[in-house]
């Protein structure tokens, strides 16, 4: 049977985007002064849109590391890339509002939105760049 004859090398990026995946929220959540997942089981929504637009903007990039990788080794160094970035832009995002977690915390919008489109732009810009 020919149809499933990439199934292993499916299952492999699969796995090791999965893998970076939750290595990338586990140290998202760490470099933030807040705690997404508890606020966000408090239904406060400015920790989800938050935290969305990040999972977002980090997985553009790993796709594009997956399909342009040549192993499995280059996805994994080109999605740590990718986690690199994604971190620098919430840093990035801290420096123009400073009490950010605090906005955060409060479930004020406009600084949870901020953080979504800039880490939306900033793995669009980064899975751009893996193209060239």
């Amino acid at each position: 049977m020919t149809s499933i004859a990439g199934l292993p090398e499916f299952l492999l990026y699969l796995g090791t985007a999965a893998g970076l995946t939750g290595l990338y929220l586990v140290v998202y959540t760490l470099a933030t002064a807040h705690n997404e997942l508890a606020l966000i089981r408090r239904d406060v929504t400015a920790a989800a849109i938050a935290l969305g637009g990040s999972l977002v903007g980090f997985t553009l990039p790993l796709a594009v590391a997956v399909t342009n990788a040549g192993s499995v080794l280059d996805c994994l160094v080109w999605g740590l890339i990718a986690l690199v970035v994604q971190i620098a832009v919430y840093w990035l995002v801290r420096l123009v509002v400073p009490d950010l977690s605090r906005r955060i915390e409060e479930d004020r919008m406009a600084a949870a939105c901020l953080l979504g489109a800039a880490s939306l732009a900033g793995g669009i810009l980064n899975a751009a760049s893996m193209t060239s």
